[in-house]
């Protein structure tokens, strides 16, 4: 059986340089586990507002953002009908980029796909650069790791030397800096090869279950029922 998985990895970094490198390379990993294909969104220089929680997209249950019209719109469809993400963002002040977080928080349109049990058949890796050793890449990978966790997302580390995601030093010398880092560029390929293999090893069992699956079972319930409960308390609290 051919089953196909797509791989997408964001950039969050807004120049050209070491983050750019150690997503693509992550991506290039990907693609040595057969049939995955991968899709590579550069934030550099995009156009994308910060989302104000005017909820137009929950109400109009819509897979969009109907209230601004920039670069984000593309993004959409191609975040919900991939497999595997791979998420990198330099370190700032400790945390992520303001355009990988509003790239993040733009996200919100697809959020209700949550109940559904979407993403909890999808998987989540994290990569974050830094111009110092010990800069504050930690913190980094745990905010881009919390993103996935909030969606039901499967997880998956930099190996079993890199816990929680890649890590990499840079000693801020962008691209090059990266390449010189073996260590980090080792979990960084670590990093995309698992993405895929999980991905590929998730998607291979459902296509294969004798019977389907609920999205509210997906999505941690015993039943619809019991969802429906939750949701209904969530409403009126």
């Amino acid at each position: 059986m051919n089953i196909q998985v797509k791989i997408v990895g964001v950039s969050g970094s807004p120049r050209k340089g070491a983050t750019q490198y150690c997503v693509r390379e992550a991506l290039l990993a990907a693609t040595g586990i057969s049939g995955v294909s991968t899709e590579f969104i550069d934030l550099r220089g995009k156009e994308i507002h910060p989302c104000i929680h005017c909820n137009q997209c929950i109400k109009k249950q819509v897979d969009y953002c109907p209230t601004f019209s920039d670069d984000m719109r593309a993004y959409y469809e191609i975040i919900l009908h991939s497999d595997g993400f791979i998420l990198g963002s330099p370190v700032y002040q400790m945390n992520v980029t303001a355009q990988i977080q509003a790239f993040i928080n733009r996200l919100r349109p697809l959020g209700r796909y949550i109940t559904k049990g979407h993403w909890a058949t999808k998987v989540g890796g994290a990569i974050a650069v830094g111009g110092t050793r010990n800069g504050g890449q930690e913190t980094t990978l745990e905010a881009l790791n919390n993103f996935f966790f909030c969606t039901g997302m499967n997880v998956v580390s930099g190996g079993i030397f890199a816990y929680n995601g890649a890590a990499v030093w840079s000693n801020d010398k962008k691209e090059q800096g990266a390449k010189e880092d073996d260590e980090g560029m080792d979990s960084v390929r670590i990093l995309g090869r698992r993405v895929a293999l999980i991905a590929k090893i998730l998607k291979v069992g459902l296509v294969n279950l004798t019977e389907p699956i609920e999205g509210a079972i997906l999505a941690g319930f015993s039943n619809q029922k019991e969802l429906d409960r939750k949701i209904e308390k969530f409403i009126h609290r």
